[in-house]
């Protein structure tokens, strides 16, 4: 009896903890179900270009009209948001995220980001998508209102899909799956860490590791040309799209020698990858531009890989990339992170890029590189009301204050469980 006593008292705090944290994430927003105006805003379109004492409509989750607010008549009886003095902004675009896969890095039961085995391109990351994460919210709020989420671990991790930030479910959340991560081997390893230095070592399997995928892509080429195979291979039918160009080959490797091996190895097969970490990237930009080959990079906000690079690099490598003309997003690998995007760019914004540029990279670049640039990353006629509005400077982590966002047209909840907490204790300590 005292076992079984035990085990639903157990029982019990497992399913009040449940409870808890469900009640910490927002309701999902209705559905638009009138036209709505913001009037009066400086908008920011995300193409680099900016409109005053702008007036944006929108109408079951599409833009319908963009003017200025002395051409503006009110046809279609729209609700009226008066904006005057505040800032209207695309909706930021998270790439290379874990939200929703990883909810507290230190708890194994919470992390589900990764398969088993090497070779996994058929795995999913959508089906294991958690809109009911804690992080979200908090990411949300810092204007985050889409994320292409990304599977981790293997040589080809599986495929990203993307998501928008509002749902009750990843069936509803998923807007597209979008490309096969791969993680390139490095040349050399190093057998250190922050806390304790260590040295570069050569891989010794370096060459192995490339033959395995050497392999693995003339297999899937292989199948991908039988009219009807038989078995059906999921690993090989996932790879498909790949060949025909219908989704992205996202190849991660931060080294010069690594990112070239890549490009090289991708052109045998005609195959234009995307780069992601790229730390080495402002090495080659002029290569990367002149091939056409898109780069997400990986935190501004950190200190360099080596000891003697520039302090400043990871400042000033996206104002590199935009000078030599490659396409390129900003990105924060990672879940709860993810919340700082915006500052990433405001940072980028203060070592050689314009706001706009900085915008961009956080709005339509990476709606280009995701192909998703004819729903989302600016605002245009007949593309996704996913906007935001707010009194400060979304890239300024002084000033940004989000006061209202829609997602498809739908106001948003733009609380969190760390706002109900600053609210309580504020309350508690006299705090305005």
């Amino acid at each position: 009896m005292r076992g079984h006593s035990l085990i639903f008292g157990i029982f019990l705090l497992l399913l009040s903890s449940f409870f808890a944290i469900g009640q910490d994430v927002p309701s999902p927003a209705k559905t638009q179900d009138k036209p709505i105006a913001i009037v009066g805003a400086k908008l920011h379109v995300g193409d680099g270009s900016i409109i005053e004492n702008s007036v944006i409509v929108f109408d079951k989750g599409i833009i319908t009209q963009i003017t200025t607010s002395d051409k503006f008549t009110n046809t279609n009886q729209a609700t009226i948001i008066d904006a005057k003095g505040k800032e209207v902004y695309p909706g930021a675009i998270a790439t290379a995220t874990t939200i929703g896969l990883q909810e507290i890095d230190a708890v194994r039961a919470t992390n589900d980001a990764r398969e088993v085995g090497q070779m996994n391109p058929n795995v999913r990351s959508a089906i294991a998508y958690n809109t009911d994460s804690r992080v979200t919210p908090t990411i949300r709020t810092n204007g985050i209102l889409t994320a292409q989420i990304v599977p981790q671990g293997g040589r080809i991790s599986g495929t990203s899909s993307i998501a928008q930030l509002d749902a009750w479910n990843w069936e509803d959340a998923m807007i597209t799956d979008d490309g096969i991560w791969m993680n390139f081997p490095n040349i050399y390893s190093y057998s250190g860490w922050w806390a304790e230095p260590g040295s570069y070592e050569k891989n010794k399997e370096y060459d192995n590791q490339i033959n395995e995928i050497i392999t693995f892509l003339d297999a899937s080429k292989a199948y991908m040309n039988k009219t009807n195979p038989t078995p059906i291979n999921l690993k090989y039918e996932a790879m498909k799209d790949i060949w025909g160009a219908k989704k992205n080959l996202y190849i991660r490797a931060d080294g010069v020698k690594e990112m070239q091996a890549a490009i090289s190895l991708c052109e045998t097969y005609g195959i234009k990858p995307v780069i992601v970490g790229a730390y080495d990237s402002y090495l080659i930009a002029d290569e990367l531009a002149q091939k056409h080959i898109s780069v997400i990079l990986d935190k501004c906000h950190a200190l360099p890989s080596r000891t003697d690079d520039d302090i400043q690099q990871n400042y000033k490598t996206p104002a590199i990339l935009q000078k030599a003309g490659v396409l390129y997003a900003i990105s924060i690998e990672g879940s709860w992170q993810t919340r700082n995007l915006c500052f990433e760019a405001g940072t980028a914004s203060a070592y050689g890029l314009s706001k706009e540029e900085a915008l961009a990279a956080i709005t339509s670049n990476p709606a280009k590189i995701l192909k998703i640039d004819n729903q989302l990353g600016t605002l245009s006629i007949g593309k996704k009301a996913t906007l935001l509005v707010s009194s400060g400077d979304i890239l300024d982590m002084g000033s940004n204050k989000i006061e209202l966002a829609y997602i498809e047209g739908r106001s948003i909840n733009l609380g969190n469980k760390q706002i109900d907490l600053f609210q309580k204790f504020a309350k508690k300590y006299g705090i305005n």
